[in-house]
């Protein structure tokens, strides 16, 4: 039987002189290991159809239990690529007060405007009121706290006419995690001043408190007893925090604004 003709504008006749989609791209820190956060955050955020800016810095994870993977960031890199995501990949020491310039100016070059800010970086080493040194404690709000100011600054400062979003990771650590917990503290207070500073821009700001996700850093005893504390019996997972930050960085998620958002399985309830 002869086949049936297309009509014009019809699905299967695509209008050839209509424009390509547009890609945002958003800059993710933190995205050193396969196992982490910030990769599972990436990965979602490129099957969502995102271009994307990497950050990372070794150094840490080698003063880290896990240690540093150095083949992470390149099979990572690659991996994104596969699905169709344009992406870089860059270092920065974040303890470093002019490291957030070098960044913002680099990925300006290579990857134009940024749409979307994700701050998945962080220095966390336990140690508490006691036995908290100076340089740890300054370190934490250095990488925690400063350059997640100096960063939602610069990306407002870029961010295009139609704004953008913000989107930051916490955590409600106090005892024995001092350092880490309080910068995370103070984090908190600048993103959310930041949601009602920067919306005249069309730029929303939210926190978000994962709860427990097993990433490599909990030994067994404690992956047993956090588990035992989840109401759906099991740990978070990178793609579970990754799919309510897709959400927020969304068009849908975008009228949501200066919220510290617990989305942890029911861990703080």
């Amino acid at each position: 039987m002869p086949s049936t003709p297309t009509m014009p504008g019809s699905p299967a006749d695509p209008d050839p002189s209509a424009a390509p989609v547009q890609r945002k791209t958003a800059l993710v820190t933190g995205v050193g290991r396969l196992a982490g956060i910030g990769a599972g955050i990436a990965r979602r955020l490129a099957a969502d159809g995102w271009d994307l800016v990497l950050t990372y810095w070794q150094d840490y994870d080698t003063r880290m239990p896990w240690g540093v993977q150095p083949d992470d960031v390149e099979r990572l890199t690659a991996e994104l690529q596969a699905i169709g995501a344009a992406v870089v990949a860059l270092p920065a020491d974040f303890e470093d007060p002019q490291a957030v310039d070098r960044l913002m100016a680099a990925a300006a070059d290579e990857a134009g405007i940024l749409q979307g800010l994700v701050l998945s970086h962080a220095e966390s080493v336990d140690s508490g009121i006691l036995d908290t040194s100076l340089e740890s404690f300054e370190r934490h709000f250095a990488v925690n706290t400063r350059a997640s100011w100096q960063l939602i600054a610069a990306f407002a400062r870029q961010a295009p006419a139609e704004g953008g979003a913000i989107l930051a990771l916490t955590s409600d650590h106090t005892a024995f995690n001092l350092p880490y917990g309080a910068s995370k503290g103070a984090l908190d207070r600048i993103v959310i001043a930041a949601a009602r500073e920067l919306g005249p821009q069309g730029i929303s700001a939210n926190v978000l408190n994962p709860g427990p996700v097993d990433t490599g850093w909990m030994d067994e005893p404690l992956r047993e007893e956090l588990t035992r504390l989840q109401p759906g019996g099991r740990l978070g997972t990178p793609a579970d925090v990754a799919g309510t930050v897709a959400f927020l960085l969304s068009p849908e998620g975008r009228w949501m604004s200066g919220q510290l958002v617990k989305a942890d399985g029911g861990f703080s309830a």
